[in-house]
């Protein structure tokens, strides 16, 4: 609508921004309510406001405040949404089979990323951009009768917390007194922020460094998303792992992001696109994992809850950003600056992710 790498940037600042500010307190609501009929709210309004911008593109009222509106609500519900489904796969598998749910259930989302957009486009070419949005706003009432259809005894309930005085403050003081959690929080919120803000940067290399038209963003994104499907495929495969390879993940991403920037063609720039897709979700399923597995029971919402903040809430100030930087220097260099980022997280990481004495995850993890 307005031709600015800036003002896509706000658009993702404002999804991203109410996870920032209060992504801290959905963890208290989710360490107190049953995770399973958070998710049916969460889900049934995110429904909602997909159709209400669907019925706005196609009676030609949509605005762009109409956008900052919208996605300033989806925020707000993804605060609660996005911890409390990371949640729910524990309660769904239990420890042993952590890593592989998680894995896989990035990997369900990078196929998605995959087909989506390539369906997405032919949408678009054919009936236009408002049946895309009410397409999506009918895809929730599939996720609302898959939660209606699991068998709760089969589940892992998780330990619900009674209300308390304080117990965000608790939340945050346990995170800073285990080394592991926290550090592994810093290097998420990096690479979140600047590294992974690729549904900014993507559309703004197809259209301004390619000259491309949504055939080439489609294809960006396919590329990217099918990289990302067999990056969860090897993590869901692994059975051994431990937390200094978060550094060797952050140093693969900051490399393979260099080289999308200095790519010189479409060609090399989707090759090195699937395999920034791959290594980012091995990146984040790890990262997941490792904060769900070294956590408290009792904790375990309110860490996922700053996890949240860190990773899809940090994008409030990194979307904007990276936004500006590919309008007014080049996408290229906004890729050169997420991969800038990653390097640095790891270098970040290195003087206590590297430590043997953190054998807690890696034991859990070698029984998978």
């Amino acid at each position: 609508m307005t031709g600015s790498g800036t003002t896509l940037g706000i658009v993702a600042a404002f999804q991203y921004l109410p996870m920032l500010l209060f992504g801290p307190y959905s963890g208290v609501l989710i360490d107190r309510f049953p995770r399973r009929k958070i998710i049916y709210l969460t889900q049934a309004i995110s429904g909602l406001l997909a159709l209400i911008l669907g019925i706005l593109v196609l009676t030609g009222l949509i605005k762009v405040w109409m956008i900052y509106i919208l996605a300033l609500f989806l925020g707000l519900i993804n605060t609660i949404d996005i911890p409390a489904g990371q949640n729910f796969s524990l309660e769904m598998v239990g420890e042993e089979k952590l890593q592989n749910a998680v894995s896989l259930d990035a990997t369900l989302k990078s196929l998605a990323r995959a087909v989506g957009p390539a369906i997405a486009g032919a949408l678009l070419l054919t009936l236009g951009v408002g049946l895309c949005f009410i397409v999506n706003a009918i895809s929730y009432i599939a996720v609302l009768i898959a939660l209606f259809m699991m068998r709760e005894k089969e589940m892992h309930p998780m330990v619900l917390v009674p209300a308390e005085k304080g117990q965000m403050m608790q939340g945050f003081k346990y995170i800073k007194s285990n080394y592991l959690i926290r550090d592994t929080l810093i290097l998420i919120t990096i690479v979140g922020a600047f590294s992974c803000e690729f549904q900014t940067a993507i559309p703004l290399l197809a259209k301004f460094t390619f000259n491309g038209d949504v055939k080439i963003y489609t294809l960006l994104t396919v590329v990217f998303g099918i990289g990302s499907m067999f990056g969860g495929f090897f993590t869901a495969s692994k059975k051994r792992t431990a937390p200094h390879i978060l550094i060797n993940a952050c140093l693969l991403l900051g490399l393979a992001m260099f080289l999308v920037a200095l790519s010189p063609n479409i060609i090399t720039a989707s090759i090195f696109l699937a395999i920034s897709g791959a290594v980012a979700i091995f990146l984040v399923s790890l990262a997941n994992v490792t904060l769900q597995l070294e956590s408290a029971p009792e904790m375990r919402g309110r860490v996922l809850a700053i996890y949240a903040v860190g990773y899809f809430g940090s994008p409030a100030i990194g979307a904007p950003a990276i936004g500006w930087i590919c309008e007014f220097f080049g996408a290229r260099w906004g890729f050169a600056a997420g991969g800038f980022a990653a390097v640095l997280a790891a270098i970040l990481a290195i003087p206590t992710l590297k430590k043997d004495k953190y054998l807690k995850i890696s034991k859990k993890l070698s029984r998978v």
